[in-house]
């Protein structure tokens, strides 16, 4: 068993590169808008999906074509609304402010700036401004207006691919059947990848055992007991 094998408590980077994000027929129109950003409607564009769809990477991949920073919708509240509209601007968890008064306010004068400068705007959330519940209907008015693309539940593909990824991201080298044994018998989201690799990461750890797919069952079988 090589060292690479083994798994160690090594810190979590994750790749956010244009290169490191897989593409399939999950994801594949939000994709394209995001590539094709200089031709929004309105300049501005909402993408929606689960948590561990592949947001946050995306709105990294925008933020380098489009030289654009990323501001957490949370910390708007607090932000220097004029100086972050001074360029193309990133608003990630959009859905997060909902009812938070001041926060909702930030965002749709920030909304509001950004287009009148010229420059473009992407906002992200978990799911359609509808179901945000917000709380100023002007906000709403403009969130509502927005191109919205989603990006949907993981194919096949897609769940080998964000599961390798997730390996990565950890400084892990699971054995080759591992990633289609687990791609096999996890449920078919962004979240159960994302717990299966960090119980298989600890579990490995306190084991002082490689990744294996004899590990992944023993892992699935004390998830499902």
């Amino acid at each position: 068993m090589s060292a690479r094998q083994l798994s160690f408590d090594l810190p979590v980077r994750t790749a956010l590169g244009r290169a490191d994000f897989f593409v399939s027929p999950a994801n594949a129109d939000a994709v394209a808008l995001i590539e094709g950003w200089q031709d929004w409607p309105s300049r501005k564009l909402l993408l929606a999906g689960s948590a561990g769809a592949g947001k946050t990477h995306l709105a990294h991949v925008w933020a380098e074509q489009a030289g654009a920073r990323i501001v957490a919708a949370g910390q708007l509240a607090q932000a220097d609304i004029p100086a972050l509209a001074t360029g193309p601007l990133a608003v990630e968890d959009a859905h997060a402010i909902a009812r938070d008064r001041a926060a909702e306010e930030a965002l749709f004068h920030l909304h509001n700036l950004v287009l009148a400068e010229g420059h473009a705007l992407l906002i992200t959330a978990r799911e359609a401004p509808a179901l945000w519940d917000l709380g100023l209907p002007d906000l709403a008015s403009r969130m509502a207006g927005t191109l919205m693309v989603r990006l949907g539940p993981p194919d096949d593909a897609l769940l080998a691919a964000v599961l390798s990824k997730l390996f990565a991201d950890r400084q892990l080298s699971p054995t080759p059947d591992t990633v289609p044994y687990l791609a096999r018998r996890i449920e078919r989201s962004f979240d159960a990848a994302h717990e299966v690799v960090a119980a298989l990461d600890a579990r490995a750890l306190d084991k002082g055992r490689a990744i294996t797919r004899a590990l992944a069952a023993e892992v699935l079988d004390k998830a499902a007991r």
